[in-house]
C-alpha cells in the first residue's frame, strides 16, 4: 500500500511556489544574459576589477565603510547613552531643565534632517567655520556617530524604562549615586533589552555610509561607481555591490542573534 510523504503532503503548496520562482529566476537570468550581452560585460568587470587592481580600492571602500560603520556606532552609543541618562532624570533642577531641553534640540536636528545632508554641511561648513581638519573618512566618522546618537539615544530611553524601577530604587537603597546605579545597574540590563533594537541601527549604518563619496571618502558603492566610470559599464560593477551589500548585512545579522541566544542563555544560567 503506498503512502503518502508527510513532508511533501504537508508542504506541497510551498514547494510548487517555490518551484515556480526558481523556474522565473532562471528564465530571467537566461533571458538577461543573452539581451544584454552579459558575458561580454563580465569579461569587461573582471579586466577593471582584477587586472587593472580594481580589487586594490574595493578592499579600501570596504575598510573605510567598516571603521565609519563601528566607529559610528560607538560614539553614537556613547553619546546616546548620555543623553538617554539625561532624559530620564527628574527636571526639579533647572540645570536638568536646560539639559533636557538641549538634549530634545539635538535629538531632532539629528533625526529630521537626511544623513547626506548632515555630510555636506559639517564638511564644508561647520568644521571649516570651526577651523577643524579631517580627513574625509574621519569627517564621516564624527558625523556618523553625531547622527546615531541621536538614534541610539531613543532607542537607550527606551531600554532603561524597560527596566524594573524597583532595579534603580535597590542601587540607590545600597549607597550607589544615581550616576553609578545608572551606569553599572540600569543600563547594562537595558543593553540586553535594545540588542536587536541596535543590530538593526548598525545594519542602517553600513548602508547609510552609501553616501559617504559626497565629502570624497572612499566606500563600497564610491568604489563600484568608479569602476563604472572607467569602464563605461555599470550593470556588472552595481549588480556585484548589492550582493556584496547583501552579504554583510546578512552576516551582521547572523552575528546579533548570535549575541542574543548567548545572552538568553547567561539569564537562564544565572
Amino acid at each position: 500500500m503506498n503512502k503518502t510523504n508527510p513532508f511533501l503532503k504537508k508542504h506541497w503548496i510551498d514547494i510548487l511556489v517555490v518551484a515556480a520562482i526558481a523556474a522565473l529566476a532562471v528564465l530571467f537570468a537566461v533571458n538577461v544574459y543573452y539581451q544584454f550581452n552579459f558575458a561580454k560585460k563580465w569579461d569587461l568587470f573582471v579586466y577593471y576589477f582584477i587586472e587593472n587592481d580594481g580589487y586594490t580600492r574595493l578592499i579600501t571602500g570596504m575598510k573605510n565603510t567598516a571603521l565609519i560603520a563601528v566607529f559610528g556606532l560607538l560614539i553614537g552609543f556613547a553619546i546616546g547613552t548620555l543623553i538617554a541618562v539625561l532624559r530620564v532624570i527628574p527636571p526639579y533642577k533647572k540645570l536638568t531643565r536646560y539639559a533636557h531641553k538641549v538634549c530634545t534640540v539635538y535629538v531632532a536636528i539629528f533625526r529630521g534632517t537626511p544623513i547626506v545632508v548632515q555630510l555636506l554641511v559639517g564638511y564644508y561648513i561647520l568644521f571649516p567655520i570651526m577651523h577643524v581638519s579631517l580627513s574625509p573618512v574621519n569627517a564621516c566618522i564624527a558625523i556618523f556617530g553625531f547622527n546615531s546618537g541621536a538614534y541610539i539615544s531613543e532607542i537607550m530611553r527606551g531600554g532603561i524604562n524597560s527596566v524594573d524601577a524597583g532595579q534603580l530604587e535597590a542601587a540607590r537603597a545600597v549607597g550607589l549615586p544615581f550616576s553609578v546605579a545608572m551606569l553599572k545597574v540600569v543600563v547594562p540590563q537595558a543593553f540586553k533589552n535594545i540588542l536587536p533594537t541596535l543590530g538593526n541601527e548598525f545594519i542602517a549604518l553600513v548602508k547609510e555610509t552609501a553616501v559617504v563619496g559626497y565629502v570624497g571618502a572612499v566606500d563600497i558603492t564610491k568604489c563600484f561607481q568608479d569602476l563604472g566610470s572607467n569602464s563605461y559599464e555599470y550593470m556588472i560593477p552595481y549588480l556585484v555591490m548589492a550582493l556584496i551589500y547583501i552579504v554583510i548585512v546578512a552576516t551582521i545579522a547572523a552575528l546579533v542573534k548570535l549575541m542574543e541566544r548567548r545572552l538568553a542563555r547567561s539569564d537562564r544560567h544565572a
